[in-house]
């Protein structure tokens, strides 16, 4: 139980620096608007096919059940 509690503590932190970096860099008047956009389109791709791949392995479906070994 300790052992969970300390994941999602380090996983909070981690979220919280990497939102804290990217308000920084979208922010930024210093980096190029074409950049920052095709690097926000990038992160919300990665996100996507993430969510994907947690959904699906949360769903995971064994199609071979009645295969015999």
């Amino acid at each position: 139980m300790w052992q969970n509690i300390g994941y999602i503590l380090i996983g909070l932190g981690i979220l919280a620096l990497a939102g804290w970096a990217v308000w920084g860099f979208f922010l930024s008047d210093d980096i190029p608007i074409l950049i920052r956009i095709a690097l926000g389109v990038i992160g919300i791709g990665i996100l996507l096919l993430l969510g994907i791949a947690i959904k699906d392995r949360i769903r995971k479906k064994d199609d071979f059940e009645e295969v015999d070994n």
